[in-house]
């Protein structure tokens, strides 16, 4: 097992040494540092360093003279050898997955953002709001504001209440809009006078569509 972890060790040290040579770290013609140097940056032993070079200097990607001095000699041959390791098409594939995560970031960093502005302007709202409560009324099934939009259903003119927030299932929507169609069991969260909730459980819940009852505010 020691002898595997070790094989496997100097041809991954030999795979980025080829690597840095093709990326134009260790430029031709240039010396690497020796034996005990590259042991300390690797923090390996020198043998494990001595089998890397090895590997390197089979594939004439660098030449060892008498004194044990590196040398680059050939950056193509660097380039054949890391590519058919599949070194760089890791290296590669590597780049493109952290740009896509850093991508996701960024959006996911937008979409709170935009909630966090939606929470700060829902609480000063509420905050201006002092005087007004707000209630939540649920839609039961057989309301007819089911299938019906806020606008359609002149929310505001027939009950005096103010829709700051709807609630359905998990999901939260501050400050819907004229254009949101009501559902059953849609909880509504708004705000009026001491008189609202009474009203706007009236006007949600009657179960049929009837001409609209006049209120007195």
């Amino acid at each position: 097992m020691q002898e595997k972890q070790e094989k496997t060790g100097y041809k991954s040290i030999a795979l980025d040494i080829a690597g840095r040579i093709v990326s134009g770290e260790f430029p031709v013609n240039s010396k690497i540092s020796g034996r005990s140097l590259l042991a300390g940056i690797y923090h390996v032993s020198p043998e494990t360093i001595r089998k890397a070079i090895g590997l390197l200097k089979d594939e004439n990607i660098v030449s060892v003279s008498q004194g044990k001095e590196i040398v680059i000699s050939s950056d193509q041959k660097a380039l054949e050898y890391t590519t058919r390791n599949n070194y760089l098409k890791s290296a590669y594939s590597l780049k493109q997955d952290l740009t896509k995560l850093l991508e996701e970031k960024h959006q996911m960093d937008q979409k709170f953002e935009v909630l966090l502005t939606q929470i700060i302007e829902a609480s000063d709202r509420l905050q201006n709001l002092k005087p007004y409560h707000p209630v939540e009324i649920k839609i039961n099934e057989n309301s007819h504001v089911v299938g019906k939009t806020i606008g359609n259903l002149q929310f505001w003119q027939n009950t005096g209440a103010t829709i700051i927030a709807l609630r359905r299932g998990t999901e939260v929507t501050i400050s819907p809009g004229p254009h949101v169609i009501l559902g059953a069991h849609d909880m509504i969260i708004a705000v009026g006078d001491e008189n609202m909730y009474k009203r706007t459980e009236l006007f949600i819940n009657r179960v049929t569509d009837q001409d609209e009852p006049e209120y007195e505010y």
